[in-house]
C-alpha cells in the first residue's frame, strides 16, 4: 500500500499522476513512483520522444518526483503511479513502483524498459513459491517486495491481450491486492483488480479517458464521476471505453457497477492558517461534531438505516436494535478506543452487554457466536482490511445483524454492513486521528441513545437531556481548545522526556490510552496508559521524577479513588500533570500541573478530555521537531493486516 493513481487518455497525463499523488500524501509513504507509455502520446509517433514504457521513482517526497519527472522528459497518455508504505523490502528505489517486469532470458535486463508494469497496494501471502516458480523459470528480481512477483506473473501469462494476463494472474494470488497494470505492447489500455483492497474507476471528459485510483480525492478536479469496484472485480481501461468482471461464485462475468457523483474536493487538504493538518482538524472539531449531529431532531433507531445508504425501509434498524440481546464491536487503533468508551455507555444507558474485540485478534480466534448480536465495525475510512475481515468473519458465523460507525459513505464497509451512521468528520489528512475519533464518539452515544430507546430504558426526559448536551458539544469543545496555551507549556516539559504514563479511570480509561497513543505516535515518546486502580499492580515501579504522569480527573463517582492514586504516584517523586473538572478541588503544586477543564459534562466528558490530550500530543512532537502529519512507519489508512 498506499495509494494508486492510473490513467487512459489522449493527453499527457503525468501531471495528473503526480497530483493525484500530491493528495494522496495524507496516507503517509516512504517512497513513490510514475511509469507511462510514452508511445501513447501522438509525439511519439512522430518520433520526438522515445516509445514504449518510462519510470520515475523516488524515496523523497512527490514533490521531488516532480522535479525528477520534468528532468527526465517522462511524458505519455497512458500511465500509473504509485505512494508505497513499505511491508516486503526496505524504503529503496529499486522497492519502489512501479514494478518492472523484463521478461526472461535475454531479455531479463533489469537496466532495459520494462514490459509490463505495475502498482499494488495490498499484501500477497504466497509471494515467496510464486517468487521460486518464476525464478526458476528464468525471471530476474530486482527488489525484495511481493508485488514484482505479480508483474513477473502477468508477463509470464501475456500472449496478446493484458485484460486476459491480469485475469490469469489473480487466479493464482492468495492475499490483498489492488492493482493496475499496463503493457508495453498495448499504449492504451490500463487494466486494474481489487480483491480487499479498495480500488475505483474515474469516469473523465464525456467519457473519452478514464481513470484508476485508491481514493476518490486522488482524482478531486478531473472527475467526479466514480464507479466503486466492488470485491474481486477487473476493470479494463481503454480510449472511449471501459467494462468490468465481476465475481458471481467461482466465475467472473461481465458486472453493471453505478456511477456516482462524488464530490471529492481538493479545497478539504488546504492548510489556511495552521501550521500542520493535525492541528487544522484538532480545531475543526466542533464543526465536525455539529456537521455529525445535523438534522438529529430526536433520537429514534432509523438515524442508524444509513440515511438512504441503503434504499433500506425506515423501520430497519428498529427491527433489529429489538431483536438484538448484545452488541460486539470490532475496531483497530484510535476506532477501538472509541469502543471501549461506547462499552461504558451501552452497559450503563442502554443495559445491553457489550463485548469490545481488536478487529486483527477476533477473526483469529475461537469464539462464540450468538445470531442475536449487533456486530458494530468502527473505521475512519470504512476500508480497514482487518476491520472488514473480521466484520466478514462474524458474518460467516451466522451473526448477520450488522452496523458501521465510519465517515466515508461510499466505503465498502457501509456498503456491507446492513446499517450504518456516517460520521461528517471530513477529510482527515494527518495520521494521527483526531476529528475521526470525536465524531466516532458522538455516533456511538446516539447509538447507545437509540437502543436504549428500543429497549424501554429511555424516557423523554432523559432523551431531551441528553440531546440537550450533545448540542451544547461545539460550544463546550471550544472552551477546551482555548486551553491551549496551557497545553503548550506542558509540551515543553514533555519534549524532554522519552517516556510517559496515563491514568484514567472508568469512562476515561480509554481517553488515557488514547491520549497515549497520540503521544507515541507523532512524539516518539514511549506512552503508555492503565486503569489508575492497576498502578499498585506494577506500573508504580516505573514512577520517578523522569517520567511524567497524566492524569484526566473527572469530577465523577471515581474522583476520591482517582486521588488516592495521584498520591501513590507524588510518594515516589512522580510529576503529575492533571486534567481537572473545576469543581474537583485537585490544586497546583510542586510537582502537580493543573489545568481546570472548563466544565464537567458527565457521560460525553470523554469527548472534551481528549482534546487537550490531542493539544500535548502535538506540541510535544512540535516542540522536537518530528513530522507529525506523517509518523515515521505510519499509513493513513491501513488496508493490508
Amino acid at each position: 500500500m498506499c495509494g494508486i493513481v492510473g490513467a487512459v487518455s489522449t493527453r499527457n497525463i503525468v501531471p495528473i499522476l503526480v497530483q493525484g499523488l500530491q493528495r494522496l500524501e495524507y496516507r503517509g509513504y516512504d517512497s513513490c513512483g510514475v511509469a507511462v507509455h510514452a508511445s501513447s502520446l501522438e509525439a511519439a509517433r512522430q518520433g520526438s520522444v522515445p516509445g514504449g514504457l518510462q519510470r520515475a521513482r523516488s524515496t523523497a517526497r512527490v514533490a521531488e518526483l516532480l522535479e525528477q519527472v520534468a528532468t527526465e522528459h517522462i511524458a505519455g497518455a497512458t500511465g500509473i503511479a504509485h505512494t508505497r508504505w513499505a511491508t516486503h523490502g526496505a524504503p529503496a528505489v529499486h522497492n519502489a513502483h512501479p514494478h518492472f517486469s523484463h521478461g526472461t532470458g535475454a531479455d531479463a535486463n533489469t537496466t532495459s524498459a520494462g514490459r509490463v508494469a505495475l502498482v499494488h497496494n495490498g499484501i500477497i501471502e504466497n509471494h515467496e513459491e510464486l517468487r521460486a516458480a518464476l525464478q526458476a523459470r528464468g525471471y530476474v528480481f530486482a527488489s525484495q517486495t511481493d508485488t514484482e512477483v505479480i508483474a513477473h506473473l502477468v508477463d509470464s501469462h501475456y500472449s496478446g491481450d493484458l485484460f486476459d494476463a491480469v485475469k490469469a494472474t489473480i487466479a493464482e494470488l492468495h492475499g490483498a491486492y489492488a492493482i493496475a497494470v499496463v503493457h508495453k505492447d498495448e499504449p492504451h489500455r490500463v487494466v486494474g483488480a481489487r480483491a480487499g483492497s479498495p480500488l475505483i474507476l474515474g469516469v473523465g471528459q464525456e467519457g473519452s479517458e478514464h481513470f484508476l485510483a485508491s481514493d476518490a480525492m486522488a482524482l478531486a478536479g478531473v472527475t467526479d464521476q466514480i464507479v466503486y469496484l466492488e470485491e474481486g472485480d477487473l476493470v479494463d481501461l481503454q480510449l472511449g471505453r471501459y467494462w468490468i468482471v465481476g465475481k458471481d461464485g467461482a466465475a467472473l462475468t461481465p458486472a453493471q457497477r453505478p456511477v456516482r457523483t462524488v464530490q471529492a474536493h481538493s479545497g478539504a487538504a488546504e492548510l489556511g492558517p495552521y501550521r500542520h493538518y493535525m492541528q487544522k482538524e484538532i480545531f475543526e472539531q466542533p464543526r465536525a461534531i455539529a456537521d455529525t449531529l445535523e438534522g438529529v431532531a430526536g433520537i429514534v433507531p432509523e438515524l442508524f438505516d444509513g440515511a438512504g445508504v441503503h434504499g433500506e425501509p425506515g423501520a430497519a434498524a428498529w427491527r433489529v436494535f429489538k431483536e438484538i440481546d448484545s452488541v460486539l464491536i470490532l475496531a483497530c487503533g484510535t476506532s477501538y478506543y472509541s469502543g471501549c468508551v461506547a462499552k461504558y455507555w451501552l452497559e450503563d444507558i442502554a443495559g445491553i452487554p457489550t463485548q469490545v474485540e481488536v478487529a486483527s485478534e477476533y477473526r483469529y480466534r475461537t469464539s462464540v457466536p450468538n445470531p442475536r448480536t449487533l456486530v458494530v465495525t468502527i473505521s475512519q475510512s470504512g476500508e480497514t482490511a482487518d476491520t472488514l475481515a473480521a466484520l466478514r468473519h462474524a458474518q460467516s458465523l451466522g451473526m448477520q445483524h450488522t452496523l458501521t460507525i465510519c465517515n466515508v459513505a461510499t466505503s465498502a464497509m457501509v456498503r456491507e454492513c446492513k446499517l450504518a451512521y456516517v460520521t461528517r468528520a471530513g477529510v482527515e489528512i494527518g495520521v494521527a486521528s483526531t476529528k475521526a475519533f470525536t465524531t466516532q464518539l458522538a455516533g456511538l452515544f446516539l447509538l447507545t441513545l437509540a437502543l436504549a430507546q428500543a429497549k424501554g430504558r429511555l424516557t423523554d426526559e432523559q432523551e431531551a437531556s441528553h440531546l440537550k448536551a450533545m448540542r451544547h458539544l461545539p460550544v463546550a469543545l471550544q472552551a477546551v481548545l482555548a486551553l491551549e496555551p496551557q497545553l503548550i507549556s506542558w509540551a515543553e516539559d514533555f519534549a524532554r522526556m522519552e517516556n510517559a504514563l496515563f491514568l484514567g479511570r472508568g469512562l476515561h480509561y480509554p481517553i488515557a490510552l488514547e491520549g497515549a497513543l497520540k503521544l507515541k505516535e507523532i512524539s516518539y515518546i514511549h506512552a503508555e496508559a492503565y486503569p489508575a486502580g492497576e498502578l499498585k499492580h506494577g506500573p508504580l515501579a516505573l514512577v520517578t521524577s523522569a517520567m511524567p504522569v497524566v492524569t484526566v480527573a473527572p469530577n465523577d463517582a471515581l474522583l476520591e479513588k482517582l486521588k488516592s492514586n495521584m498520591q501513590e504516584v507524588r510518594a515516589r517523586a512522580g510529576v503529575l500533570y492533571v486534567l481537572a473538572d473545576a469543581d474537583t478541588h485537585i490544586e497546583s503544586s510542586e510537582g502537580v500541573h493543573v489545568i481546570r477543564m472548563p466544565e464537567h459534562y458527565g457521560h460525553l466528558s470523554p469527548l472534551l478530555h481528549v482534546v487537550p490530550l490531542q493539544l500535548l500530543a502535538y506540541h510535544t512532537a512540535c516542540a522536537r521537531g518530528t513530522d507529525v502529519d506523517k509518523p515515521r512507519n505510519l499509513a493513513k489508512s491501513v488496508t493490508v493486516e
